[in-house]
């Protein structure tokens, strides 16, 4: 996602037989009245379309096809209005090695996957794209899939707001002027753009494509989604890699707070690494006097903005990088410029990590609102739960003990959120509790799912296995040439688990890879490039 002021520190057709298999499990003992199974005759009109395959865009390779197909935006009643869903696919490599499709999905919410085939193949292994169709496809109300939007403008985008006792008010205000935009443009939509029902348009996708069963590669909030497939559709669940994962009991408000909770062990282990190497930061000589430096710069700016690259940052701009944190050598370097442009001198741009440019995305001649990603973060984030405080009141005193409980962050993650004026959405939150094996991926330096939520995950699906990367950082791990690859691909292409959970360590230069993939968090406004100015989507 991207924040707008508030900017980190660091760059940071045998359809018919296969029909019956779509009954899906019920997911929570509190959930409304069953929906019918979509094995019923009001669904056939859905399971049994035929995809129109196409040349998804004239600059796209011929072997990149596309299809629109049509979904109920409410399940219960499928006779009703209808959303399109935009899916692509590169068939496998090796027919007669064929083993399936595989479904992509980047992360989110709001994160579009139609390109994910396109993009994801340079990264993944021949043995796996010999044996699946990639399958990639943008989630009801995004990209390419009946788009939803909320007309917000560009402070309505901004989202991170530091707790102040003189600026709540206005924060309440924001909250609920996105709320009541959101639905008043789109209120018959929102409380149907939810995981359960992106997780039924899977199911969809699986009847159409003549697959009893599908396979699954998900990043970030991709691993919610596939959890919650394999707790309504287990009998569907193939091979589930589940990669930088989302803990399903902290839904949605407790993945941005476990935010503050997870960058403060990072800062810590952060203040040690770059005091070993004071001579060549000049940030302190040990963890106490790097850590002083860094909040002093903070207080400086509080005073009065720093002047980076042309842009005023305040001190409340700089603890909002706390990302930046996660990846030792890139904070280093961003704070040591920032201590120069504090000084008075002007600020240089620290080494880049690159990454591969990604390909452009395909054209269907429909244009994107520009907030589509913020709608859709939203209504998925508002409608998946129930679990949102509805008292402004809250919010405060929350936000109050976590600024003093984790002060990098703690007020950012705690204070107010649209989903306090949020409708509730169409169905209460999946509870994810199975034996569906599934394999999980984690560094242990992750900013955006900790290491603490990828093993919560792990722990809702009990007949999961975990590979921990033990010094590796950033969000996303398979095709990046990661030491837990190696597991991941044994998975993949012979559909064995593990015995036990593994442990990797990563190689430095491992810990330095990066994917491009969204992060879970609403986008919001694109920033100036710059080691202080740089998208707040670290992304993958």
């Amino acid at each position: 996602m991207r924040s707008t002021r508030i900017a980190p520190l660091v760059a940071i057709s045998a359809v018919a037989a296969l029909v019956p298999a779509l009954t899906p499990a019920v997911a929570s003992a509190d959930a409304p009245a069953p929906r019918r199974a979509l094995s019923t005759a009001p669904f056939k009109p859905y399971t049994q379309q035929t995809p129109h395959w196409k040349r998804c865009a004239a600059q796209a390779p011929a072997n990149y096809q596309c299809a629109t197909l049509k979904v109920p935006l409410d399940y219960a009643r499928p006779g009703g209005k209808k959303l399109e869903v935009a899916v692509s696919r590169i068939k496998a490599t090796n027919p007669q090695k064929r083993h399936g499709v595989l479904l992509l999905n980047p992360g989110g919410p709001g994160g579009p996957g139609l390109d994910m085939p396109l993009w994801m193949g340079p990264e993944l292994p021949t043995a796996v794209k010999e044996q699946y169709d990639l399958i990639g496809f943008d989630p009801r109300g995004v990209g390419q899939s009946s788009p939803v939007s909320c007309g917000l403008n560009d402070d309505e985008l901004n989202w991170q707001r530091p707790y102040k006792a003189t600026t709540f008010a206005k924060d309440v205000r924001w909250a609920r002027t996105v709320a009541d935009k959101c639905r008043a443009k789109a209120g018959d939509v929102l409380p149907h753009l939810t995981t359960r029902n992106t997780a039924r348009d899977m199911d969809i996708i699986r009847a159409v494509l003549g697959e009893k069963k599908i396979s699954y590669l998900g990043y970030s909030y991709g691993t919610y989604l596939g959890a919650v497939y394999t707790q309504m559709f287990p009998k569907q669940t193939d091979r589930f890699v589940l990669d930088s994962a989302v803990d399903p009991q902290r839904i949605w408000r407790g993945m941005i707070q476990v935010w503050a909770e997870g960058a403060e062990p990072a800062f810590k282990r952060w203040s040690r690494w770059t005091a070993e190497r004071h001579t060549t930061y000049g940030l302190g000589d040990t963890s106490a006097e790097v850590s002083k430096t860094f909040w002093d710069l903070v207080a400086q700016a509080d005073r009065k903005p720093i002047d980076f690259q042309g842009m005023p940052l305040t001190g409340d701009d700089i603890r909002a990088g706390r990302a930046m944190f996660f990846d030792v050598k890139g904070a280093a370097e961003a704070i040591a410029e920032l201590k120069k442009a504090a000084a008075g001198a002007p600020s240089a741009a620290p080494s880049k990590q690159g990454t591969s440019p990604r390909p452009v995305p395909p054209s269907f001649d429909r244009a994107v609102p520009s907030d589509n990603s913020d709608a859709a973060f939203w209504a998925v984030a508002c409608a998946d739960t129930r679990s949102w405080p509805r008292d402004p009141e809250q919010y405060r005193r929350d936000a109050m003990r976590d600024k003093a409980k984790y002060p990098l962050y703690g007020d950012f993650a705690s204070n107010i959120k649209a989903c306090a004026f949020w409708k509730n959405g169409s169905e209460p939150a999946t509870t994810v509790d199975n034996s569906v094996g599934a394999l999980v991926l984690q560094n242990e330096w992750d900013s955006q799912t900790p290491l603490v939520s990828g093993q919560g995950l792990h722990r809702s699906m009990k007949g999961s296995r975990m590979v921990t990367v033990l010094g590796g950082q950033g969000h996303g791990i398979y095709g990046s040439k990661s030491c837990a690859d190696k597991t991941a691909t044994a998975y993949l292409t012979t559909g064995r688990l593990p015995a036990a959970d593994v442990t990797c360590r990563a190689t430095p230069a491992q810990a330095q890879n990066r994917l491009d993939l969204p992060l879970p968090t609403p986008q919001g406004l694109p920033q100036r490039q710059g080691p202080l100015l740089t998208d707040t989507a670290d992304r993958r």
